[in-house]
């Protein structure tokens, strides 16, 4: 063992255990995310205070000053004129609870990280993952801020783009760190047919694709409308001319209420036909038991979630049930990332050995 694996060996099970506590923070944070939007509570702080917005207004004076900086902005004028003191402060402790949680997020990223950096407990292929991480989660600040300010001058609502892009790139920072916990699990790679390798693949994609549809569907209330199922719209396919009067016709695939929850609905059919093609295709390649397990569980996944979501949509949008089917979307994007990550090819020490060895010596 090398010197810098040998420091590094001790401090693997800390490292792992500290990346599952982010991801359970990050999983946390986007269902605190989900209620703060269901309760219509992301526009009740106008300002971005990274530092000093720690601490929530400490005395009436304060909670005046943070009314009238929400009575300004047009949500509460067309929305919610004549809401009481009590019933803004409702609101604004779901969003503050949530930019708190982002706060803490950060911290236990980054105290254990820079220890472990100090430690040399980390290799260099996990440094560079981990940095990127990093910066991700950076990132992610500064779009919440720019979701948040575009409900506070035209608009009574966040831009659902803004609030896709959001929701998106906070799980994929969950996925990053999912993966790399994989990664840091040495198994050995499966023999598995191309095709098997490629669906796994395609299902992380579609499943990235739907989350992102999902996201649109709760910027444009879309849940709200054409409760009934399998129709929508009185038809289970809509005429044409519904699905497409906005142009130019790419707007229809974000701003229609019927166009977004129709993609919505016929990407999770696509998706659930495609976990079930790569469970069955699993089975056949005797892919063996962690593939083929993996395989099966992110089929029923992913039939929960679209229950989940019929439920959600024919009842329109009640908390409990909306927060469950965005908890499980958590669950099947994990495992999702799981089971690629299981059957991507991967370079083995032995294979790196070869590629540096003498010209002329063969293996």
């Amino acid at each position: 063992m090398t010197g810098s694996s040998a420091q590094q060996a001790p401090h693997a099970g800390a490292v792992r255990w500290w990346l599952i506590v982010v991801a359970a923070l990050i999983a946390v944070m986007v269902l605190v995310g989900g209620a703060t939007r269901l309760t219509e509570s992301g526009l009740s702080i106008v300002e971005w205070k990274p530092v000093t917005g720690t601490l929530p207004p400490l005395n009436e004076a304060q909670w005046v000053q943070a009314f009238e900086g929400y009575k300004a902005i047009p949500q509460y004028r067309e929305l919610n004129a004549g809401m009481s003191l009590s019933e803004f402060k409702t609101i604004f402790w779901w969003e503050w609870s949530h930019r708190l949680l982002g706060r803490v997020i950060g911290a236990v990223y980054l105290l254990p990280f820079l220890y472990f950096l100090w430690r040399g407990a980390l290799s260099t292929e996990l440094k560079r993952r981990l940095w990127l991480i990093f910066a991700l989660g950076a990132l992610q600040g500064a779009v919440g801020w720019w979701m948040v300010a575009s409900g506070l001058s035209q608009r009574t609502e966040v831009s659902q783009y803004r609030l896709a892009t959001h929701l998106v790139l906070a799980l994929i920072i969950l996925a990053s760190i999912v993966w790399t916990l994989r990664r840091m699990s040495a198994r050995s790679q499966p023999v598995v047919p191309m095709r098997l390798k490629l669906s796994a693949v395609a299902l992380l994609a579609l499943t990235f694709v739907q989350l992102y549809f999902g996201a649109l569907v709760a910027g444009l209330r879309a849940g709200r409308v054409y409760n009934t199922w399998p129709e929508i719209d009185g038809a289970f396919i809509p005429s044409a001319a519904r699905l497409w009067f906005e142009e130019p016709w790419w707007r229809n695939l974000f701003d229609n209420t019927l166009t977004v929850q129709f993609e919505h609905r016929m990407t999770a059919y696509a998706l659930l036909v495609l976990a079930v093609l790569h469970a069955v295709d699993a089975v056949r390649s005797r892919a063996g038991t962690a593939v083929i397990g993996g395989a099966w569980w992110l089929v029923a996944a992913i039939v929960l979630q679209a229950v989940l979501g019929i439920l959600t949509l024919l009842h329109q949008v009640p908390i409990d049930l909306a927060l469950a089917h965005q908890a499980v979307a958590i669950v099947v994007l994990s495992l999702a990332v799981l089971q690629t990550e299981r059957l991507v090819a991967r370079r083995t020490e032995i294979d790196r050995q070869k590629l540096v060895m003498p010209l002329g010596q063969h293996g």
